[in-house]
């Protein structure tokens, strides 16, 4: 799994114009991006190093503070670009094998106490979001 972590004071997501997620105050934006080693082990991990990380004012977790997280997958985050102009997605794992694992991501991070919104999975989906900071960092979980 790969997930992109951003510092936000704001964040959502639209599908169709209509907002399906959306966080008001300062939490994470994730995006997640799974690959076809990922497993639920690997998702709970990566959760909860995400629930943990101390990027928020003054050093501390969205455990420490409560915030809210809005995660949205992004299969493009296992893009491949090493030849020619088009990108490969042979790395992203399909959308049968990647759904139950973001919902398996979610769904850890919900044990946790965490307050989680989402995007729509497979959806075409417009992300607005205010990046303080800026903060952002690429989180890679190992298999």
């Amino acid at each position: 799994m790969r997930a992109v972590v951003q510092r936000v004071s704001r964040a959502e997501v639209r599908v169709d114009g209509e907002v399906v997620g959306a966080i008001d105050c300062p939490g994470l934006l994730v995006l997640l991006g799974v690959t076809h080693t990922d497993t639920p082990a690997v998702a709970d991990r990566l959760a909860d190093k995400t629930w943990q990380l101390r990027i928020l004012d003054g050093e501390r977790s969205c455990a420490d503070e409560d915030a809210p997280l809005l995660v949205v997958s992004q299969f493009t985050l296992y893009a491949d670009t090493r030849k020619g102009r088009r990108p490969s997605w042979s790395a992203a794992a399909p959308g049968p094998v990647s759904e139950p694992l973001v919902d398996a991501y979610v769904d850890a991070l919900r044990r946790r106490g965490a307050h989680v919104e989402t995007g729509r999975f497979g959806a075409m989906m417009a992300v607005s979001l205010v990046n303080d900071g800026p903060v952002t960092l690429i989180l890679d979980a190992d298999a």
